[in-house]
């Protein structure tokens, strides 16, 4: 699967190829040993060419093209598990072939990357089947609080109706001193948010060590600055945001025209397509496939509300458009915001959301764009042309991860390994590929706490995630690296290790934010010398 990012053409991101497609592609192998101490390729050129890689993608076999709900391949470099495996055996196999014949072979034309562009320059005209949801269904004691409606006009009513934790009669000391500390915390907040003025730093503050679940929604809009902190401008703000972007998507769809309301893949094929369209097809395969394993995001209701989101993003930001990546960058807002309106604090399964009133889905998919909209904001040079913000911040990681563990940086220069290899996804998708999406939300509460946390504390994040995997990557060689990296075990991984990471994170931030000591032992690079951590 492709990066979808054309460079040389378009600011748009490409459509991946279709299932038909019988497309010769470059094969993966460890590039060569490095030589410690001697400089590398410049980090521009190293992207280019890591793009022009992953735009081949890694050569898969006919009976596996498209097998997304077996293969667990990712769209930004790293091959899947069962490409390793695929890899494995066609090399087995060449050298099989070699020893028969010495004839050299002549697999595609020099080009290759050009012949892609041309073959799937009109692939959107290439119709697939049409997706299939879960049927519809009561929900499973997923109850939509009666008191909604004051919710969707002020998010600060919630905080009468929280319903707080009890301690269970068999409770040991330490699960009872868990919540009565639980309550003591949602109490501070609640005395907060209810203040006429809210103090944001005082609310950052406090937030940093993480939200309850209980005044998220609230606290993350504030903390965005999405709704103000002056409680009597509130309810004026959100029903005229609101509003504004309802009027947006039916401007938007105007503009798109009948194909894409109806769906990218009802046009008949060879029809001329404009730019918006292109953009909705991508958006319209990538949506089915953010979060599977999650029964929330199964449903039509739920990925309708995505696609408009991300396309009413795209078409506001022509200088990126929409990029593969940005529909994981969502997920958290729009489940943290369903959840103020439902009784039951886990909404991950169990509840259709197309059940709910159409005023309760319509704020929340609007608060999730505006909020998404201030996240993007402050990390917009992610997703423009060349991607110079990743560029920067996968630089800074090697630089980083030199000063905090050199015994791991020079392992990993030795094997080969080029960040972008591996960062690039933990920049473009902020770690949302390697851990849960409740995880992720945990680990939000702080970045929305820390005044540049998306754009600065998340580099320090990445390191440190990189850095705890020490141990066991000092004993693997280039393709050990790349597949546990494909692969990392954070399945099991629970709040207090997310906790963790932001804890050290923060230390390094502590330690190296600002400073402009180069590192020992390795030469000033020139884009690394301009960095602004």
């Amino acid at each position: 699967m492709s990066i979808a990012r054309n460079l040389s053409n378009s600011s748009r991101p490409r459509t991946p190829p279709s299932s038909s497609a019988k497309i010769r592609i470059q094969e993966a192998s460890p590039p060569p040993k490095t030589t410690p101490g001697k400089n590398g390729s410049p980090p521009y050129k190293s992207y280019i060419n890591f793009l022009s890689n992953t735009n081949d993608d890694w050569k898969a076999d006919e009976d596996d093209m498209m097998g997304y709900e077996d293969d667990d391949g990712d769209d930004f470099g790293l091959p899947s598990l069962s490409s390793m495996k695929r890899r494995t055996r066609r090399i087995a196999t060449q050298n099989k072939a070699e020893s028969s014949t010495l004839s050299p072979t002549t697999e595609g034309p020099p080009n290759a990357l050009s012949a892609r562009r041309y073959s799937n320059s009109a692939d959107i005209a290439i119709e697939r089947p049409a997706p299939t949801y879960p049927m519809p269904k009561k929900s499973e004691g997923k109850i939509l609080r009666p008191q909604y409606k004051e919710i969707l006009k002020d998010p600060a009513n919630a905080l009468h109706l929280i319903n707080y934790p009890t301690v269970p009669a068999n409770a040991t000391p330490k699960e009872a001193d868990a919540i009565n500390s639980r309550i003591t915390r949602i109490n501070k907040f609640k005395k907060l948010l209810q203040a006429s003025t809210i103090s944001l730093p005082d609310l950052r503050s406090l937030a940093w060590s993480g939200v309850p679940q209980e005044v998220r929604a609230i606290t993350w809009q504030l903390l965005l600055s999405y709704l103000p902190a002056n409680s009597e401008r509130r309810v004026a703000t959100l029903e005229r945001k609101r509003k504004e972007y309802l009027d947006g998507v039916r401007q938007a769809f105007e503009r798109g025209g009948n194909a894409v309301t109806t769906a990218a893949n009802t046009a008949p094929a060879g029809r001329t397509r404009g730019l918006d369209e292109a953009i909705w097809h991508q958006i319209s395969i990538d949506v089915p496939r953010t979060n599977p394993h999650i029964e929330l995001y199964s449903y039509e209701a739920t990925q309708r509300s995505l696609e408009r989101i991300l396309y009413v993003w795209a078409v506001r930001h022509p200088a990126s458009g929409y990029v593969q990546g940005i529909n994981d960058l969502v997920t958290p807002f729009w489940q943290v915001f369903l959840g103020i309106y439902i009784g039951d604090p886990d909404i991950e399964s169990g509840m259709d959301p197309g059940q709910l009133p159409k005023s309760v889905l319509d704020a929340v998919e609007a608060d999730s764009f505006w909020c998404l909209t201030k996240l993007l904001d402050g990390i917009q040079d992610h997703y423009i042309v060349a991607q110079p913000g990743i560029q920067r911040q996968v630089a800074a990681l090697r630089d980083l991860t030199a000063r905090i563990d050199s015994n791991l940086s020079k392992h990993l220069e030795n094997e080969g390994i080029e960040f972008i290899q591996f960062s690039f996804r933990w920049m473009n998708c902020l770690l949302m590929r390697e851990i849960s999406v409740k995880n992720t939300v945990r680990m939000w509460d702080t970045y929305l706490a820390e005044e540049q946390g998306f754009s600065e504390f998340h580099l320090y994040v990445c390191a440190a995630f990189l850095v705890k995997w020490s141990d066991k990557l000092l004993g693997m060689d280039f393709q050990e690296i790349m597949m546990f990296l494909q692969c990392l075990p954070t399945k099991d991984w629970t709040e207090k290790d997310i906790e963790l990471l932001l804890s050290e994170a923060f230390i390094w931030q502590s330690l190296f934010k600002g400073s402009a000591a180069h590192l020992k032992g390795q030469p000033a690079r020139e884009p690394v010398t301009n960095l602004q951590l």
